[in-house]
């Protein structure tokens, strides 16, 4: 159901579980091992991973999302000429809603890749596969409202698709210690982002990838 790689112009999206073993997951989530995880993750739902055990719990839930057809998890990799072309440049993923006929964005991205437009770019690429190849007719995305620099980035691309700003739902997520937020909203319906992008349709899907190749 879902693609095993999603191609764009200068990102490649691979099966988060199958194409990133759990030790070279902690080597970039865990708080030992990487010196800028603390702020990558400070507007974030989920803390650092404390040992190689938390990330290779992680990685199966993503391989349980990703069976339950519910959750697809992708590693962003920057593609050839791209510098850091072929590294680990953090995650993404799509979560279904099949009830209501929508999905919803996330994404982490280590502090080097920051800056470049690829949220922009992959989210274009998962909108695709939204509306093109599992048939929904919305996708959201939300942010917390300090985290203004995402903000910015995310009305610039969900308008590109045609979409907007719902409003502000309060106390609508919380963390593992309790704490509550409230979160910006912002959604793209299928007509919209059709007649934004018109036959233009930004991504490659490719089924079937061997990863032990």
């Amino acid at each position: 159901m879902f693609p095993d790689r999603i191609l764009t112009d200068r990102l490649r999206l691979d099966r988060h579980d199958e194409a990133v073993d759990a030790l070279a997951f902690y080597e970039h989530a865990g708080e030992r091992r990487s010196e800028t995880i603390g702020e990558e993750c400070t507007h974030l739902n989920w803390s650092p991973h404390a040992t190689p055990k938390e990330s290779a719990t992680v990685q199966s839930t993503f391989r349980e999302g990703w069976a339950d057809h519910e959750n697809a998890v992708y590693a962003v990799i920057p593609r050839e000429g791209e510098d850091g072309a072929g590294e680990y440049a953090g995650n993404t993923g799509l979560q279904v809603d099949w009830d209501r006929r929508s999905a919803t964005l996330g994404i982490w991205l280590r502090k080097p890749y920051w800056g470049r437009g690829y949220s922009g770019e992959r989210a274009r690429a998962l909108a695709t596969l939204a509306f093109d190849r599992l048939d929904l007719d919305v996708v959201a995305v939300s942010v917390l409202p300090e985290n203004e620099q995402s903000a910015r980035a995310i009305e610039k691309y969900v308008a590109s698709m045609g979409g907007r700003e719902e409003g502000l739902l309060r106390n609508r997520i919380a963390d593992d210690d309790g704490t509550v937020h409230d979160v910006r909203r912002f959604s793209v319906h299928r007509d919209e982002y059709a007649a934004a992008v018109g036959g233009d349709r930004p991504a490659t899907f490719v089924d079937d990838v061997d990863f032990e190749a």
